[in-house]
């Protein structure tokens, strides 16, 4: 539809112009990345912009084993997604995917620049943790969040502008520039889910709202009142409803 096309383009413009400034001066971007469907869609833009001529020539890694198993699956099961055979081939064969522990480490090791996508997508653990380690001190790399982050994880904390954080029991300083893409995250905001709602042929009976943090949640609560006329509720926890 009409808003996908929009985020794939936002999307790319937006990794592109991150990629092209952190190569620029000779960085490396860390991507700390959901293994299940975050990383394969951060191939796909990757593969966009290569095939468009926008992408930097420097390596991409792909380094989370269940990230890379999960990308296998769509070779695997192709009729069960929309991508074409040579969009998929072309997406993981410009990627190089690193299972094994030690070459993990080389990456972090390596001083050339470089995209790393890597796990977990809120850098709460995983091998995200050692590249963050090893390229957060650095001014020529950027740390892009691509999702939500939840308060209190480390990757809430430097999409909040955190200083430091700690890592293996240590504080690691934050002088790499953080890239928040929030069109890249899977999560709808109010807006979109207004939209959504609108589209609605007749009124629910009643709307839960069960997700967010409590005064967004509210805030969508009463805006689906105002502007739709719906009767919705934010249920709270242990809270029993009878349907």
């Amino acid at each position: 539809d009409s808003a996908s096309i929009y985020d794939v383009v936002v999307g790319d413009a937006a990794l592109a112009d991150v990629i092209d400034a952190t190569v620029g001066r000779g960085g490396t971007v860390v991507v700390p990345a959901f293994a299940v469907g975050r990383a394969q869609t951060l191939l796909y833009y990757l593969w966009t912009l290569r095939e468009a001529g926008r992408l930097p020539d420097v390596p991409v890694y792909l380094d989370s084993p269940m990230a890379i198993n999960a990308s296998e699956l769509l070779g695997t099961y192709s009729s069960d997604h929309r991508l074409a055979p040579g969009v998929y081939e072309g997406m993981c064969d410009m990627a190089t995917y690193t299972r094994d522990s030690e070459q993990s480490m080389k990456i972090s090791a390596s001083t050339e620049p470089k995209n790393v996508i890597s796990a977990s997508g809120m850098a709460t653990g995983g091998r995200i943790l050692h590249h963050l380690k090893a390229f957060a001190p650095d001014p020529r790399n950027t740390i892009m969040i691509t999702g939500y982050q939840v308060p209190g994880t480390r990757g809430a904390s430097i999409a909040a502008g955190e200083r430091q954080v700690r890592i293996y029991g240590e504080w690691v300083l934050i002088n790499a520039q953080v890239a928040n893409l929030a069109m890249l995250s899977a999560h709808a905001d109010a807006d979109e889910l207004i939209r959504w709602a609108k589209g609605f042929t007749a009124p629910p009976k009643e709307v839960f709202v069960v997700h967010g943090e409590p005064q967004p949640a509210d805030t969508l609560r009463r805006r689906l009142g105002r502007e739709l006329g719906w009767q919705a509720t934010v249920s709270r926890m242990n809270q029993v409803f009878e349907l």
